[in-house]
This record gives structure tokens, C-alpha cells and sequence, in this order.
């Protein structure tokens, strides 16, 4: 006995089947990195690389501003996608009230920061104190006053190098409710860990 062609009927019952199993193994696929080495998320904030901007179009949504500093290969940013991101609930926190810029360690794109200077991501890291990656900074509700302040006093706080799922989500908590106010975030922890 030969084997037989595929019939329609075979094809059309297969198919919704198939489609099944594609979009389970797309849900489970490992994210790529693009061109630039670095893994990206679809929600990061598309930006002009404007920081007054990107601060003042997030608080107008009713959200703070993030930025996620990256560095092509780095193992522990990796792990911040696929770990970290791979949580929904964690994920659906940060898209509800984040804003999150990704930038480059040592990229090379213009950046105008909040005083206007306009430096390229690496010098901006250099700017900051940027040492680890990944490395995020968290900014103030508004803008209001920011350029005047030092840079690294522009920031409310700062998480460097990974953080684990659980404590991940506890630091954008801090900076949501701003607990960075009345005490350290291993007060915080401590309290609402």
C-alpha cells in the first residue's frame, strides 16, 4: 500500500492543530538579540533619545522613566530578558507604570540629556557613573528643576547588576509607590519583600 496524499479534510483538521504548537513554541521561543547585540523588548519606549522628552511623555501617561543600560554579551542582561521579562506579572507591572529606554553601554547614538547636553550613550554612561550592566536607572515624577541638579542626583535610585525576579519587581515598586522617600530599598525589602 502506498501512502496516501494528504486530503483537504486531513489538512483542515491538522491545521488548527499545527497552528497550536507553532504559537505554544513561538510563546516559549528564546528572544533573539537584534543587530546591535542587545535583547529588546517590543514595549521598550521607541525614542527620539530625548530625556526631558521621554520624562515629561511618561509622566503625561501617568508612568515614570526607566532606563535599562545593556552591553552586547553581557550574561546577567540576558537574564533580565529571559527570566525577568518571561514573567507576565512582572512584565504587565513595568508596561502599566513604566516607561523603559534601553540604551547602549558603549553606543554610539546621540542622547540629549535633561540639561541639553548631547552625548553619545557611551559618554552619557561615563556621565552618569555607569559601571555595571544591566544597570537601571529610575528618574523623578517630573522634570521640573532636573537640569539644575548634578547628574547623578537626578536619578531617585538606581538598581546595578541583576537583580532576581522576586527583588526585581519589589525595586519598581519602590520607585512606583516612592518609597525611595522615607528609607533604603532593604527597608522596603524588608517591610514588603
Amino acid at each position: 500500500m502506498s501512502p496516501s496524499k494528504p486530503t483537504r479534510r486531513k489538512v483542515l483538521a491538522w491545521a488548527p492543530g499545527a497552528a497550536l504548537v507553532a504559537s505554544l513554541r513561538a510563546a516559549r521561543a528564546e528572544p533573539a538579540p537584534g543587530d546591535d547585540g542587545l535583547y529588546h523588548e517590543p514595549w521598550f519606549l521607541q525614542s527620539f533619545l530625548d530625556l526631558r522628552e521621554d520624562l515629561d511623555s511618561a509622566a503625561a501617561g501617568g508612568k515614570r522613566l526607566a532606563i535599562m543600560w545593556e552591553l552586547r554579551g553581557c550574561p546577567y542582561c540576558r537574564e533580565t530578558h529571559l527570566v525577568n521579562f518571561a514573567d507576565a506579572d512582572i512584565t504587565k507591572y513595568i508596561r502599566d507604570n513604566f516607561e523603559v529606554l534601553q540604551l547602549n553601554l558603549i553606543g554610539s547614538r546621540k542622547v540629549t540629556d535633561f540639561d541639553r547636553q548631547e552625548l553619545s550613550e557611551k559618554d552619557l554612561a561615563q556621565k552618569y557613573g555607569i559601571r555595571f550592566t544591566p544597570t537601571f536607572q529610575f528618574f523623578p515624577p517630573s522634570s521640573g528643576g532636573i537640569e539644575a541638579k548634578e547628574p547623578m542626583a537626578r536619578e531617585v535610585t538606581r538598581a546595578p547588576g541583576y537583580l532576581k525576579p522576586q527583588h526585581f519587581l519589589a525595586m519598581f515598586r519602590f520607585v512606583r509607590e516612592q518609597a525611595y522617600e522615607r528609607g533604603s530599598f532593604r527597608d522596603f525589602l524588608a517591610t514588603n519583600g
